[in-house]
């Protein structure tokens, strides 16, 4: 994909991963800028307020349950947002792999919206 004239690329994965102190599931986009040495991982664990697709929801699901707010991590235009607002957010790499907590940016491109309770 195309941002600001650099050219982007990037996978999704999901896993279990026990060896690094988690006991559940991760959803993770790498994304990776053509000629660049940085790469970001952005990671998306399941909390209390959210979810990840574990054979429930469709696959490259991430949910924010308290207004459902949803993103397909499968999707060009889902990793499109998240990849915009890392940039804008300065969390891009210049070199190595950085490993970041996704929900941030999440929370950034899909507002919060829950009615009005008085």
């Amino acid at each position: 994909m195309m941002v600001d004239g650099a050219v982007y690329g990037w996978c999704f994965a999901h896993r279990h991963d026990r060896v690094r102190g988690y006991p559940g599931c991760s959803s993770t986009v790498t994304l990776w800028r053509r000629g660049g040495s940085g790469r970001l991982r952005l990671v998306f664990r399941p909390e209390h307020d959210r979810v990840i697709a574990d054979g429930y929801f469709d696959e490259g699901a991430a949910i924010r349950l308290p207004d459902r707010a949803y993103l397909n991590l499968y999707e060009p235009g889902s990793v499109r947002a998240l990849l915009e607002e890392a940039v804008a957010d300065g969390v891009w790499p210049d070199a190595g792999t950085v490993e970041v907590d996704g929900w941030p940016l999440f929370d950034a491109v899909t507002p919060l919206d829950l009615p009005n309770v008085l």
